[in-house]
């Protein structure tokens, strides 16, 4: 009986793993794919909240690993609704919190988020995209939303996640592919 049991759970586990693999493929938007060919996702995990799931987060790259010198992708599929003044806040909040402290530049950054961040709905996936010595670009449904150029911006607005202070290190782990 234990054996049949396990077959069934590999079963079924076998089966959602291609399934799980497609969605995040199409997480990531066509004119992001048809740049790079060889995206492939790092890790994935998901945000919660005092138990509420905020999101689910999949880290892609070209690369093997996260190093800031190639570009890589981090598309989080919303688990809930959200507005685009909102994310701003959390966003420019998380940034200073890791150590920007220069006001200015987080009031530039955050007309920047304003300008590229939609009000989000259950469901809606917004992809970021870390380009070295650019900037970040940013999709909803996979249209481009908008640029921020500027590397510093970049660096700090993906450290929210990748940092190794973030406030979600497990999710950091799991996003870095490193959880077990």
């Amino acid at each position: 009986m234990r054996a049949i049991r396990r077959i069934l759970i590999l079963l079924l586990v076998s089966i959602g793993l291609p399934l799980a693999a497609n969605e995040g493929a199409r997480a990531l938007p066509e004119a992001l794919r048809s740049q790079a060919s060889d995206w492939r996702p790092l890790g994935a995990g998901e945000m919660t909240w005092f138990g509420l799931r905020l999101y689910d987060a999949q880290l892609w790259s070209a690369a093997p690993a996260v190093t800031g010198t190639a570009p890589y992708a981090l598309a989080l599929t919303y688990a809930r609704d959200f507005s685009a003044e909102r994310l701003v806040d959390t966003s420019v909040d998380e940034m200073r919190r890791l150590g920007t402290r220069d006001e200015a530049t987080l009031t530039r950054w955050r007309a920047e988020l304003a300008r590229v961040f939609p009000d989000v709905r259950k469901g809606d996936v917004i992809v970021g995209v870390y380009w070295p010595e650019r900037g970040a670009a940013f999709y909803h449904r996979g249209q481009l939303t908008g640029e921020v150029r500027d590397p510093a911006f970049a660096r700090a607005f993906f450290g929210i996640w990748l940092d190794p202070r973030t406030r979600a290190p497990e999710l950091r782990t799991r996003l870095l592919g490193s959880a077990s």
